[in-house]
This record gives structure tokens, C-alpha cells and sequence, in this order.
């Protein structure tokens, strides 16, 4: 019962002095210039009978707001792997994915719920994960566990200007950026990492960080449209 009992304490002990000790990141994306080409599309009309749905716009007041919010950020070194995976979704409206963009940990799933009155696919050829869920009518959805870390590129076969990313990271420490550019990690543990930011036109961009006890690390990312990426180009199955 003694041994229980001590090994309970310091259990909790170690939990305690780890969040004690834990720090946050926050950071700030810098774009000069609009990196994503405009979407062109056939109207509704060539691709199938039926009702005739609307392309949305993906122009925003502030093209730049937009590439911003556009960015995944997540973190590479000797952390935790096993994050507590997440339910989500990526919905077809308006012959577009909605959000086109996202970031999840590794044991994932995402559901892809289709809300237009007309068919719509969602199929990958990525090496992360390769599927292809067929064609379905308004109101009904596929969903799909991502189990391994990478980039997954999803589309439609049916309306070829649909395109959306899914980043799966190998563990929690990962979010997007606001249209400010602004993100945040909380709770890492001390230790010398690597941030990436990456974005689907850009590419990746990394820089080595110290994250000390208790104490905030400020960081930016300068993500120009003529930059070379700081590291390779690759996606994070292939690394």
C-alpha cells in the first residue's frame, strides 16, 4: 500500500513540475504578397444535370489575411507522440472544401459531410493516406481516420476545381494562423525543437527554437512569394 501510495505522489509530482515548467510559443506569419492563384472553374451547367449551385468566391477584403490563415504550424523534435486524437470535419459547399485547410494530430478522423444538392467525390493519391470515397448526394458523408503523420491532398472527380489539405501531425503541438498571422503553442515542454510553418504554395519553412522554463518564445515566420524555403521542399511523409 506504502509503495502505491509513494508511487501515486510522485506521479503527480512529475505532472505538477511539468506543467510547472512548461512554456508557450507565440508567433507571428509575415506574408508580402498573395501566394494562391486564383481558382478558375467551368460553370455548373458543363459538369452535371441538376440543380446549378454557385462557386463561391474565395477572394477576401484582405488578400493577404487570407494567405496568412492559410498557414499550418506544428512543431518536430523529441516530444510526445501520442496526442489524443480529434473529430472534425471538411465539408463540400459551394463546389468548394470547406475549410480547405487543416491540422490534425495523428488517429484523426475527418468526415466529409456533402451539403450542396448535388454530387460530390473526395478521393487522395497521397502516400500518407489514399482513399477515395466515392460519389454521394447532399446530406450524406464519408469519414476517413488518418493514422500516419503527413500532407493529404483531397479533390473531387466530379468538379475538378475542388481542392483542400489536410497537415496530420505526429503529435499535439500543431495549430493554424489567424488572418493577423498571429498563432500560439501552450504547454511545451523545455528542449531545442524545430517550428515549421507550412503552406500549400510556399512550401515548408522551419527555424530552430530553444523553449526555456516558464518563459514565453516570441517567433516569426517571413513567407515571401520569391523565398526559398529554409529546409526542403518535402511533405512530412517523405522526410
Amino acid at each position: 500500500m506504502f509503495q502505491l501510495l509513494r508511487g501515486t505522489v510522485w506521479s503527480v509530482a512529475v505532472l505538477s513540475a511539468t506543467c510547472l515548467f512548461a512554456s508557450d510559443i507565440e508567433g507571428t506569419i509575415v506574408v508580402h504578397r498573395r501566394l494562391s492563384k486564383k481558382k478558375v472553374t467551368a460553370s455548373a451547367s458543363a459538369y452535371a444535370r441538376g440543380a446549378s449551385v454557385e462557386l463561391k468566391n474565395d477572394a477576401a477584403p484582405d488578400p493577404l489575411a487570407f494567405e496568412r490563415s492559410r498557414v499550418v504550424i506544428y512543431v518536430e523534435g523529441n516530444l510526445p507522440t501520442g496526442a489524443a486524437p480529434i473529430s472534425t470535419e471538411m465539408k463540400q459547399l459551394g463546389r468548394q472544401f470547406l475549410p480547405d485547410t487543416l491540422v490534425i494530430p495523428a488517429g484523426s478522423t475527418v468526415s466529409f459531410p456533402n451539403m450542396d444538392p448535388i454530387f460530390h467525390n473526395v478521393f487522395s493519391l497521397s502516400k500518407p493516406k489514399s482513399f477515395d470515397l466515392g460519389n454521394y448526394p447532399k446530406n450524406q458523408t464519408r469519414t476517413v481516420t488518418f493514422s500516419k503523420p503527413g500532407v493529404v491532398f483531397t479533390h473531387c472527380h466530379l468538379h475538378p476545381n475542388m481542392a483542400a489539405a489536410i497537415v496530420v501531425t505526429p503529435n499535439g503541438f500543431s495549430t493554424q494562423a489567424d488572418e493577423a498571422g498571429k498563432f500560439f503553442l501552450k504547454k511545451l515542454p523545455p528542449g531545442h525543437y524545430t517550428l515549421v510553418a507550412w503552406h500549400k504554395t510556399a512550401g515548408f519553412f522551419r527555424q530552430s527554437v530553444e523553449v526555456k522554463d516558464g518563459q514565453t518564445l516570441s517567433v516569426q515566420f517571413l513567407i515571401p512569394l520569391d523565398a526559398v524555403p529554409t529546409n526542403d521542399n518535402k511533405t512530412l511523409a517523405e522526410r
